[in-house]
């Protein structure tokens, strides 16, 4: 495992912030990490990297386990913090040479080159970072997270106060480098989750409340799937509560329902044999998946 978290736990006072969590993720994984404001995912986040203790409960990272005095896995980790630290006064070049500097880097000259290109600063890299839009500034952040070429990255709200095309960018490079190591990525914006990771974990008031991949998750708690249907002519709801398996019917428009059930093949077979029977024109009948915004919520709320 790139990453293994048992139990950990961190209290301030009474407040429990992280409460016995516990999860692993395996080299190459692109992992997103959900939750609401407090729920705990930025602490869990900084456990993991050493940059703060845990009350109970213990990390590893590459098999090594995470102590604020280890260095050895300082080494293994990049790490992209949400407040981006950076000496605005540096030019791109100076700052990363500069990051090179306290990981002893070897071959700098050649590995700063390699990750301005990796992350797509080389327009920009003669600039002072002063002057760069929030977007190259936050893949200055990924370079010098980058640039001891770590096995694992943590990045928490790595597209936090981007506009739609500055998301994208950053999106796309965040998948590329997921193809050699592992990532955990945090995010309030649940798009970019669904569009870069294949698994999600959702953290709510510091407990672990779902780890499943996208798919899984995508059915609701119970297992049911919605059907979406939209006919001609108005009907009825009442002339569909005649239909088996189906636990509940709401009405979109005067001629669209969405009918949830645990049998979508049965239920959608049902519609067709109802439409002949009555007479009535189907316009459209589909399966639709729940999106990470509803199971977000329903998790959290």
């Amino acid at each position: 495992m790139s990453i293994t978290v048992n139990n950990l736990t961190k209290t301030y006072g009474a407040q429990k912030a992280v409460d016995a969590v516990s999860f692993n993720i395996d080299k190459g994984e692109i992992v997103g990490f959900l939750g609401p404001n407090g729920a705990g995912k930025s602490t869990t986040m900084k456990i993991i990297t050493g940059y703060l203790p845990s009350t109970a409960g213990t990390a590893t990272v590459c098999g090594i386990t995470v102590d604020e005095s280890n260095n050895e896995t300082k080494k293994k980790i990049g790490y992209l913090p949400e407040a981006n630290p950076l000496y605005y006064d540096m030019y791109v070049r100076e700052y990363i040479d500069f990051i090179t500097n306290v990981h002893a880097v070897k071959n700098k000259k050649e590995k700063i080159e390699e990750v301005i290109k990796t992350v797509g600063l080389t327009v920009e890299a003669n600039k002072k970072i002063g002057q760069l839009s929030k977007g190259y500034k936050q893949r200055v952040g990924l370079a010098a997270a980058l640039i001891h070429d770590p096995e694992v990255l943590i990045l928490d709200e790595p597209t936090s106060g981007l506009d739609p095309n500055q998301i994208v960018e950053i999106r796309d490079v965040i998948k590329r480098l997921g193809e050699n190591k592992t990532v955990l990525f945090s995010s309030h914006i649940l798009q970019e989750v669904q569009a870069i990771c294949d698994r999600v974990i959702i953290i709510n008031k510091g407990k672990i409340v779902a780890d499943d991949s996208l798919t899984n998750l995508q059915k609701t708690k119970t297992g049911e799937h919605n059907v979406v249907v939209s006919f001609k002519e108005e009907i009825s709801i009442d002339l569909l509560r005649e239909l088996n398996e189906v636990s509940n019917i709401e009405q979109l428009q005067t001629t669209n329902f969405k009918l949830q059930t645990r049998n979508p093949e049965s239920v959608r077979k049902q519609l067709l044999e109802l439409s002949l029977k009555n007479n009535l024109n189907i316009v459209s009948l589909q399966s639709e998946s729940n999106s990470l915004e509803e199971i977000f919520k329903s998790l959290t709320n």
